[in-house]
């Protein structure tokens, strides 16, 4: 099993690859936890590069509006990942031994661990940028000196998020501090919920 120490090297590993070779040879990991970390973090490589090319100048109407769909089905899949991460660690942690203290008495953590890989994630591929933006030929000058500082702060972010993950998965196999499941609950890709598109259903229903 992947260890939490590990997940911030896989990140950056995974988005250096795919910044050189084409997404669609990849193939996740066969060990079913390291996988739904990488797919996780593909979401959020896809959701990044989506969203650039719907700041592109000159997009046209139709282009924004295949792009923002796509955002939501990708933003929808990155959501539905963070929960199966957590769900994986839950279940983890019900086949294993836990501390003489029941987990329902520890402590309730705000954040769920899937939650902090799933920034994490969006740590990594900035930090990825802002190294790009330090080396880009024909920058102004100041440029890289303000995104050195820039990826200083992330770092020191990144680095402080990934120590509480670890200290958080020790406490909830220690049984000294628990983390529930939180569902995200979108209502913008459920037709039932959205007013914009089940209201445009009926419209087009009743003429």
């Amino acid at each position: 099993m992947l260890s939490m120490t590990d997940i911030p090297a896989l990140h950056d590993q995974l988005t250096a690859r795919w910044h050189l070779e084409a997404i669609e040879i990849w193939r996740p990991p066969e060990d079913p936890w390291t996988s739904v970390v990488a797919r996780q973090h593909l979401a959020n490589f896809e959701l990044w590069h989506t969203e650039d090319a719907a700041r592109t100048p000159g997009a046209r109407d139709a282009d924004l509006a295949r792009v923002k769909r796509r955002i939501d089905v990708t933003n929808q899949r990155r959501n539905d990942l963070s929960e199966e991460i957590d769900q994986a660690l839950l279940e983890r942690l019900s086949g294993e031994a836990q501390s003489e203290k029941s987990p329902s008495e520890a402590p309730l953590h705000s954040e769920s661990p899937g939650l902090m890989i799933d920034r994490l994630s969006i740590l990594a591929l900035k930090i990825f940028h802002t190294r790009e933006e330090m080396e880009r030929p024909g920058a102004p000058e100041g440029h890289a000196k303000r995104n050195m500082e820039r990826l200083t702060i992330l770092n020191e972010q990144r680095n402080d998020l990934a120590a509480c993950l670890v200290r958080l998965w020790e406490e909830s196999v220690a049984g000294t501090r628990r983390f529930k499941l939180y569902r995200q609950l979108k209502m913008y890709n459920d037709p039932a919920l959205n007013p914009a598109v089940y209201r445009g259903s009926e419209s087009a229903d009743h003429p």
